[in-house]
């Protein structure tokens, strides 16, 4: 048996390739759309993959599950355990296998049985894989999004990223159930989870790539209720509000996503362009560093700088509705364009027009004859300062969580200079600002601040100003901290 995992840092997500040496056929398990990766490490390791499944109908990424039998011919293994308003939508096309509490399928010597694990999703299944060829019962599980190292899948995000209004109560019940039933199973299970650290499908998941279930069984929290309505509340208590591209993703998902044949970069554009577009109301995402762009940018423009929070970010403000285009510094980062259409098309944004490169920023100057922007900074003792004299609102972007853990007294006081918006929630809350005063906006560290005065000044509020270092620089300077 040959058993590889995968895993995409910025969306701290898992896929497995598991083949049967003996007959050279492979499966692969929750799959993004990055396809060629599975079929050359296949090919490297003599095999061919005729087989692929994955565990739900996913929310975080775009499933490659019909990109890889496209390109392969390999049957697609999908649920059919969810009801029919959790049934794939091309669940009877050709080359579709359904599956069920109690089935199983064999890849050469190998075989899956199936377990249906409600809780996170109502159609989750988890596998069980036996090498029939050394042993007659199982070694281990791909457990996707039902139990990770440490955790577990959160079941409110039907409700909260699809909409489905009163849904996460019962999920997390019969997340509760398939806990309960999975923990009778052999401790020395080893399982391998769909995501690990930094994934939003969990709470607070281990960085650890595996484990075992009688390890979780001691020490993940989520075997440790045994009634399941105290489990229920715990584990929806604190749950980080979800990127409002889950929605999107749930939805592609389940229709079947389009088949892309191969992720290429957007064709680049003249740099003479670039005043056109902006000027026709399209989107431009300048995807350079934040310095980089605070020193100098085309007025209009937003900043998502190509980091591992790219896609995240993308996927919470950039619009799946229209196209748009990417500026990149093409000039000091040479793959930065494949690299940002890889991230792109992991999460569906396929929309994306052209790119502009670095001449872009001289042409907007000479050709256009525009000045450039740059966005203010500031630090934490000039930031008292204002607030002591009252002359200036502040704008917390940092997530909920963060801001009950600490924040500067009185933000988020509705009539006061300080107010605290989520900065994926920043352009449906725009008529909150104020606009009659300087506007410091920060967070944690200056990223997502960053991020958020390009947004503001993209949607005709110009002149925020960024607090270098964030919250964590007002901090370390001992200045007060409200908290709760």
């Amino acid at each position: 048996m040959f058993l590889k995992r995968f895993y995409d840092e910025k969306l701290a997500q898992a896929s497995y390739l598991v083949g049967c040496q003996a007959t050279g056929e492979a499966l692969v398990v929750d799959p993004n759309r990055h396809a060629d990766a599975y079929i050359d490490a296949a090919a490297r390791h003599g095999l061919r993959i005729t087989h692929v499944t994955e565990t739900h109908i996913h929310a975080d990424f775009v499933s490659g599950t019909r990109e890889l039998a496209a390109k392969t011919g390999a049957t697609m293994h999908l649920s059919d355990a969810g009801g029919a308003e959790w049934r794939y939508a091309f669940a009877d096309d050709p080359g579709v296998v359904l599956l069920r509490d109690g089935d199983h399928f064999r890849v050469g010597n190998l075989r899956l049985d199936v377990m249906h694990t409600p809780g996170h999703t109502p159609e989750h299944l988890t596998f069980l894989l036996t090498d029939t060829a050394a042993a007659d019962r199982p070694m281990g599980a791909f457990t996707g999004d039902f139990i990770f190292v440490g955790d577990v899948g959160r079941p409110d995000l039907l409700e909260r990223a699809a909409g489905v209004a009163g849904s996460m109560r019962g999920a997390a019940r019969a997340l509760f159930d398939s806990l309960r039933t999975f923990a009778e199973l052999p401790d020395y299970l080893q399982l391998w989870p769909g995501h690990g650290a930094g994934s939003a499908c969990g709470r607070a998941l281990g960085a650890v790539p595996q484990s075992t279930l009688g390890y979780e069984k001691l020490f993940n929290w989520a075997f440790s209720h045994d009634d399941a309505e105290a489990f229920a509340a715990a584990v929806l208590e604190g749950q980080p509000d979800p990127p409002r591209y889950f929605a999107e993703m749930k939805r592609v998902n389940r229709e079947g996503p389009p088949v892309l044949g191969g992720i290429e970069p957007p064709a680049r554009l003249p740099d003479a362009q670039l005043a056109a577009v902006l000027d026709e109301g399209a989107l431009v995402v300048d995807i350079r560093p934040a310095d980089d762009y605070a020193a100098g940018h085309v007025p209009g423009t937003i900043n998502i700088p190509l980091n591992r929070s790219f896609g995240t970010w993308a996927g919470w403000l950039v619009p799946y509705d229209r196209p748009f285009y990417l500026l990149i510094d093409d000039v000091r980062c040479t793959t930065c364009a494949d690299e940002a259409a890889r991230d792109l098309a992991l999460i569906g944004l396929d929309r994306v027009a052209g790119r502009f490169g670095a001449g872009a920023l001289e042409a907007w100057r000479s050709a256009a004859g525009r000045p450039l922007s740059s966005t203010p900074q500031t630090t934490p003792a000039d930031l008292a300062a204002r607030l002591a004299d009252g002359a200036v609102t502040v704008l917390d972007v940092r997530a909920a969580d963060e801001w009950a853990a600490g924040h500067i007294p009185g933000s988020a006081a509705p009539a006061g200079g300080l107010h605290h918006i989520p900065l994926g929630r920043l352009v449906e809350r725009l008529d909150e600002i104020p606009r009659d005063r300087p506007l410091i906006v920060h967070c944690q560290s200056g990223a997502r601040s960053a991020i958020a005065t390009s947004v503001l000044e993209a949607n005709g509020i110009p002149g925020a100003i960024n607090l270098r270092g964030g919250f964590a620089a007002w901090q370390a300077e001992g200045r007060p901290v409200e908290r709760g």
